[in-house]
């Protein structure tokens, strides 16, 4: 897939903790993914993924917060068939607690190892994970 071939694009933030990521459910969703959204209007990703880690988690970051991961490119989740672009940051350190804001109803951390029958976003699974246990961030 290509940067034209996308539908919707999105940020997403990687928070570690103990070993694990925190991953978010939103009300009403079946389907686990890191904190992030869409971009609105003119916004950049990392202006995005800064937004939302305010609303959705109720933490603030900086710029300076983040480290650039990648950009991928999946199926969104949840069967619309719509392509996804998702920039994902690594949350460096960050100010606040992490508590479930807006529309997230849950939030939980997770190794390497997902819990049998947990549904994850595809980009999650197949390269978030791998990527951060390569990288000797998760267990």
């Amino acid at each position: 897939m290509n940067e034209q071939q996308f539908d919707i694009e999105k940020a997403a933030a990687v928070i570690l903790h103990d070993r694990k990521v925190v991953l978010t459910r939103a009300a009403g969703k079946d389907v686990f993914v890191p904190p992030g959204g869409k971009l609105e209007d003119s916004e950049t990703q990392i202006e995005a993924c800064i937004r939302e880690l305010k609303e959705e988690l109720g933490i603030d970051v900086t710029e300076t917060d983040l480290e650039y991961i990648d950009t991928y490119y999946a199926k969104a989740a949840g069967g619309s068939g719509k392509s996804l672009k998702m920039g994902v940051w690594l949350v460096q350190r960050y100010t606040g607690d992490i508590s479930p804001q807006s529309e997230i109803e849950e939030v939980v951390e997770v190794g390497a190892q997902l819990p049998e029958g947990m549904e994850v976003g595809s980009i999650f699974q197949h390269d978030i994970i791998p990527y951060l246990t390569q990288q000797n961030l998760i267990d």
